[in-house]
């Protein structure tokens, strides 16, 4: 039988503690816990009040690995959950709001996703964002040159960006915005990364298309359409080992030669958040979001 464990006051079972999801490093499902409960504190603020897709991988990484979109079978009447709109008519949806919610959702063993929006303002985007993703032999090294560019860009239409690892292969640009749809973003984005494209023709694309992509970076600017969503800061990756998608600062992005300096593990986070905080905080002020050109 799983333990119970009492978190502010909502008993939760938290079940097979001992298993290993990782098998390259040996992190186990209690070390996963204990790292959403550590790092609870930042990573709540990016969750609240945004509708959350679990990607699943209850068997690690190297098993199933699947998307939950809808409220998951047994979630306790405790867990705030919201109609949400999407293409196929309305959606429930679970929002987590504090650290029961948390934890019970950690206890699921699942990547945490959430959209460029929030739920009581489903019309309007409140951030913009580009996924780099780097076609090999480029790596994140040439990601963080597509960045530097994309941050003065946006900078020029007076927009600060922020970066984080995907905590895979590439490197995420968020910004906060304001007054403009999801639709109009998406515009935007895939403007600049046109842009981006025609000022480094041999390093940045805006087109998926596969053949076009070894040793350059996709640009890719969809992920800001309503119905997509994007990993969530100081979420755990479905990867080989236990790397989250890290909050960097821009020296960092600056200073990168080697793929390996923006690899960061789950016991590299709590150190990183003492020393920075959350570097993501901005995307969090209301005051310090831009509008649109």
């Amino acid at each position: 039988m799983a333990p119970i464990t009492v978190v502010e006051g909502r008993r939760l079972a938290l079940s097979n503690l001992e298993k290993v999801l990782y098998p390259a490093t040996g992190f186990t499902k209690g070390e996963v816990l204990h790292y959403y409960a550590t790092v609870a504190g930042v990573l709540l603020p990016h969750l609240r009040d945004r509708a959350v897709s679990f990607l699943r991988y209850p068997d690690g990484p190297d098993g199933q690995v699947f998307f939950t979109k809808n409220v998951p079978p047994g979630t306790p009447e405790w867990v705030t959950t919201a109609e949400v709109p999407r293409v196929e008519g309305p959606s429930r949806m679970v929002l987590v709001q504090d650290l029961p919610s948390l934890m019970w959702s950690a206890n699921l063993v699942a990547e945490f996703h959430t959209h460029q929006w929030r739920v009581d303002t489903p019309d309007e985007a409140d951030r913009i964002v580009f996924d780099l993703d780097p076609g090999a032999p480029a790596s994140i090294v040439q990601c963080c040159e597509v960045a530097l560019w994309l941050r003065e860009r946006l900078a020029a239409d007076g927009i600060e960006t922020y970066a984080k690892t995907s905590g895979s292969k590439g490197l995420h640009l968020l910004a906060p915005v304001r007054g403009a749809s999801s639709e109009r973003v998406s515009e935007y984005a895939k403007a600049l990364a046109v842009e981006a494209e025609k000022a480094m023709p041999r390093l940045a694309l805006h087109r998926m298309t596969r053949s076009l992509r070894p040793g350059k970076v996709f640009v890719d600017w969809s992920q800001n359409a309503a119905r997509k969503t994007t990993a969530t800061p100081y979420t755990l990756r479905a990867r080989p080992e236990p790397t989250v998608s890290a909050p960097v600062t821009w020296e960092e992005v600056e200073e990168c030669r080697a793929p390996g300096r923006l690899d960061f593990h789950a016991v590299d986070i709590a150190p990183r958040v003492q020393d920075y905080g959350d570097l993501l905080a901005p995307l969090l002020d209301a005051e310090a979001a831009g509008t649109l050109p």
